[in-house]
């Protein structure tokens, strides 16, 4: 079988969520099948690190697609010529993009569908291409795999697609987070807070990730509470107006943020896997991959009431209110001084962490790569 894929975003050193989930999928699914011929279809020069087997053929073709209007040429022009000269059995988009200009069948993956609930957290022209061509690709597609039961039924019900049609392929994490021990704990503190005890935020500093509603909590849980528990935010500072920024500069605390930027993956997994808790209070999230990678570390986590972070936590997080100041400074608290709440976090992590990783993610994917060609 000739498969083509999608693989603009498998980018050295910028992997993001759809990248690592197109990364660690597909490095599995082709040493997993060596009888079958897979062509990576790359908008700019690659790395060879992502030519994972002898099956695979990397292709590159122009332009590259970062804007809307090169999104449009690249799909709806280069990408036709190219499997018309591949004449691939299918073609796998991991991105939720696809060719409304080609009969080869297809399968697309729709992470979560964000841009429909808070469009006025993207600039103009990137939602209006989204909020257009996004249920054009839905229907064109002849299967569509996502990462939770929330976004199936969030596509279901905004696009009207059967949910036959769709398939849960839920996320994993990176091997590499793990527990650590004691004295790389205290290293890891002595780096970022000086020794302090630290919440940590992961993520794209936007909107939908609710930022300034965290910082607002964290400065009511210093004001109420005597501690020197500090807050790292890791991530870009994408969206630095508005109200993230206005809540940071009303801060109270706000010597008691850490912000670290984009971190390398080997200073990540020390932070992750040395915090009291992870702070994921998004308020919108197709899956939530830091909830697994905190998991995996042994690390407590406060996540939201909202969207996917309920199915994909559990029983395994401390859930609250995203919408409520004072439900996450409460969690706060009772992370910061009930060690026994603590532990029983981390005891239900390790037992949930079970039901999500990359080895699933490929096995998942695969099978939705056969319904494909079976349909």
């Amino acid at each position: 079988m000739k498969i083509a894929v999608n693989t603009r975003l498998l980018l050295k050193n910028k992997l993001e969520g759809i990248g690592w989930f197109t990364y660690e999928s597909l490095k599995r699914i082709v040493l997993s099948h060596p009888e079958h011929e897979f062509f990576f279809i790359f908008d700019r020069k690659y790395d060879k690190s992502f030519i994972f087997s002898d099956n695979v053929k990397p292709i590159v073709i122009g332009p590259q697609a970062r804007h809307p209007i090169l999104h449009y040429l690249w799909f709806e022009h280069s990408i036709p010529r190219i499997l018309k000269k591949i004449k691939p059995d299918i073609f796998l988009s991991p991105d939720a993009y696809c060719s409304l200009n080609t009969k080869t069948k297809t399968l697309i993956v729709i992470h979560d569908l964000n841009f429909e609930h808070f469009p006025e957290h993207m600039p103009w022209l990137v939602r209006k291409y989204y909020r257009y061509y996004t249920p054009h690709f839905a229907k064109k597609a002849d299967r569509i795999a996502t990462v939770s039961g929330f976004s199936k039924n969030d596509i279901v019900e905004q696009y009207g697609i059967s949910p036959n049609k769709i398939d849960v392929v839920f996320n994993g994490a990176n091997e590499n987070f793990k527990p650590v021990a004691d004295t790389v704990k205290l290293e890891t503190k002595q780096k970022f807070t000086k020794g302090d005890d630290f919440f940590v935020f992961i993520g794209a500093l936007n909107p939908r990730k609710n930022l300034a509603t965290l910082f607002k909590a964290f400065d009511i849980y210093k004001s109420k509470n005597e501690t020197r528990v500090k807050l790292i935010v890791v991530g870009e500072k994408m969206w630095w107006t508005g109200n993230i920024k206005e809540a940071y500069q009303n801060m109270k605390y706000k010597e008691e943020v850490v912000f670290t930027g984009r971190l390398e993956p080997e200073e990540l997994y020390k932070v992750v896997a040395s915090a009291m808790a992870v702070a994921y209070v998004s308020i919108f999230e197709g899956f939530g991959i830091p909830i697994v990678e905190a998991w995996y570390s042994d690390t407590p986590v406060i996540t939201s009431n909202v969207t996917a972070m309920p199915e994909i936590a559990g029983d395994a997080a401390l859930i609250i209110d995203p919408f409520q100041v004072e439900s996450i400074a409460n969690a706060m608290k009772s992370i910061t001084f009930d060690d026994g709440l603590r532990q029983r976090l981390i005891e239900k992590g390790r037992e949930r962490r079970k039901l999500f990783s990359w080895d699933k993610t490929a096995k998942n994917l695969w099978d939705s790569i056969e319904k494909t060609m079976n349909q």
